[in-house]
């Protein structure tokens, strides 16, 4: 019988920290050759009639230096620029956790942050970045967290989606960039060159296998690690304390667990290119139509069977864009989805998507049905979001069965022997480590065999295999991109041009040179450079002239009185300090 189910069309620890930080000697050094002949420009008469409010003392977002130091020390560079711009900055430290929950749920509430678009393996198609993470129908609460409205760019980036002709899509996923680059919502500082490493006696060297863009921290490593001895449990680390696990919430560190724990249709592959995965075939019938046969009998964890009413309920429960803001968008274009056989099921798209199989097929968890749709009737008419609500067992049919989440201590996976790609490790042991130093020690003693996230001085892990051999070191530039982001919502980051002057102080080559120690690729846009397909070349600006800076704010009516930096004439300033 068939069965048909249609969508609807819906649209989508903490102190201050003193400036005074010390930084090593050779940062010193090279941050005062380069800005020994910058000097603060001072504005000589005064805007026609008088200035207006001066701009209240700002406040910068920060994790702690322990948790990420070339992210929270590019905080302070940049902060050290705009004082001489006249602003009052004040960087402020606060857990992961705290950050995470004011900038996304507190969306009127700040005014800078330091953040970081992760590398994912979807990403490796541009439309992620280029269309959820400014689209102004995401702005309430989805990924345009910035606040960022702009319709000439919202059709530019549905146009990039609807582009089947690669060529031809690629000028309009560079266009993109180039808007973006003009409205400045982010400043870019750097597309990390990540490194991970792994213990090359307990695990074989030729299963440790990189993906572009992401290295050697991967899917397909942790399904293919192959023991070389006795210790068959993958022992990892990551820095921070885990938000959420959840199949419809992303989670910088949580989503490594969904991806183990959760089948998907499709796989984004080590190519950069999606590959069937929960579906044994998937190919378009025209350019608004995708038709996919299922894998024949999957299981969830709890020994119930996949039925495609689960397959269906998987892409039906995201479109409820007020419980799952997250995950809405990689849903949003899809009109109906329908059964046309026993295991075959048939997309029909809004319009065209060319990067449908890969950031939404392979997105999109298969979640058992009977778990979450309770879950779901028992939330409707309450303010309540599913994407914040954290399963006790967490019921998947990925290649790793859930055992225990122990936060601020573990993650504890095992491998699922019934799946069709068993994993040859047994278990896979997440190990939340915040101090840097201590994770390279655990390295060394065996008490970790695989480092799968280092924040601290990328020198100090490259040089770590000439005392401890049994260690490979594997760098990779990331797909994903640091940066700080402006809150739109509030003054003065509603005026372009004064976003566009605070983006011309900061250097980044200075960046990726001082704070990354050389471990960074300077970053012009939301497209790495390990994208060279898609990565607009012209995008980066030099940045660190403070005077050409100062000259943009003059021009743009900004009046610096004494050392502070007023607004144009007539402008008064709308919040409280702070």
């Amino acid at each position: 019988m068939e069965f048909v189910r249609s969508f609807g069309r819906v649209g989508r620890e903490g102190f201050t920290m003193s400036i005074n930080h010390p930084i090593k000697t050779t940062r010193r050094a090279m941050l005062a050759a380069s800005t020994a002949a910058l000097a603060v420009h001072a504005v000589g008469a005064q805007a026609a009639g008088s200035p207006g409010d001066k701009i209240r003392p700002i406040v910068l977002l920060s994790k702690p230096q322990a948790s990420d130091p070339s992210l929270f020390q590019a905080a302070q560079l940049a902060a050290q620029q705009w004082r001489k711009l006249g602003l009052q900055v004040t960087v402020q430290v606060v857990s992961a956790s705290e950050q995470n929950a004011t900038v996304w749920n507190k969306r009127d509430k700040w005014d800078m942050t330091t953040w970081e678009m992760v590398g994912r393996p979807e990403r490796s198609d541009p439309d992620e970045l280029v269309f959820s993470l400014f689209n102004s129908s995401l702005a309430d609460n989805g990924y345009d967290f910035v606040g960022y409205q702009n319709p000439e760019y919202d059709s530019l980036a549905q146009a990039q989606r609807q582009e089947l002709d690669r060529p031809k899509r690629q000028v309009l996923v560079k266009q993109a960039q180039d808007v973006i680059g003009k409205d400045v919502p982010y400043i870019y500082l750097v597309y990390p060159r990540r490194s991970a490493a792994f213990n090359n006696t307990v695990w074989k060297a030729a299963s440790i296998v990189t993906e572009a863009g992401i290295g050697i921290r991967n899917f397909w490593t942790f399904i293919g690690a192959e023991p070389l001895g006795a210790q068959k449990d993958m022992v990892l680390n990551c820095n921070n304390e885990i938000d959420y696990i959840s199949p419809v919430r992303m989670d910088a560190i949580g989503s490594w667990v969904t991806d183990l724990v959760w089948d998907k249709l499709t796989r984004v592959g080590l190519d950069g290119e999606p590959r069937p995965w929960g579906a044994d075939s998937f190919k378009w019938t025209s350019d608004t139509t995708m038709e996919v046969v299922v894998r024949d009998g999957m299981k969830f964890h709890d020994g119930t069977p996949i039925t495609m009413e689960d397959v269906l309920y998987s892409f039906e429960l995201p479109t409820h864009k007020d419980k799952t803001p997250q995950f809405f968008p990689f849903v949003s274009n899809i009109d109906s989805v329908k059964q046309t056989g026993p295991r075959t099921i048939v997309f029909t798209l809004k319009a065209p998507q060319a990067s449908f199989p890969t950031t939404t097929l392979s997105k999109i968890n298969l979640i058992p049905k009977h778990v979450w749709e309770p879950l779901l009737t028992g939330m409707t008419g309450k303010p309540d979001m599913l994407e914040n609500f954290n399963e006790e067992k967490h019921v998947g049919s990925g290649p790793f069965r859930f055992v225990h989440w122990r936060n601020s201590e573990e993650v504890m996976l095992e491998a699922n022997p019934d799946h069709w790609a068993a994993p040859k490790l047994a278990r896979w042991i997440l190990r939340i480590v915040p101090n840097q130093e201590a994770t390279l020690g655990m390295m060394k003693t065996g008490e970790m065999n695989f480092l799968s996230l280092f924040t601290g001085d990328p020198r100090v892990l490259a040089e770590l295999p000439k005392s401890a051999p049994q260690i490979t070191v594997v760098t990779e530039t990331d797909l994903g991109f640091q940066f700080l982001a402006m809150n739109l919502r509030r003054a003065p980051f509603d005026d372009p041009a004064f976003r566009r002057a605070l983006s011309a102080s900061v250097s980044r080559k200075l960046m990726a040179a001082a704070a990354y120690n050389g471990f960074g690729v300077p970053a012009g846009s939301c497209v790495s450079t390990a994208l060279p397909f898609w990565h607009e070349p012209g995008s980066l600006i030099d940045g660190g002239d403070v005077k050409k800076s100062a000259d943009m704010l003059k021009e743009a009516g900004y009046v610096l009185d004494g050392n502070v930096l007023h607004y144009p004439a007539g402008k008064k300033e709308t919040l409280a300090a702070g």
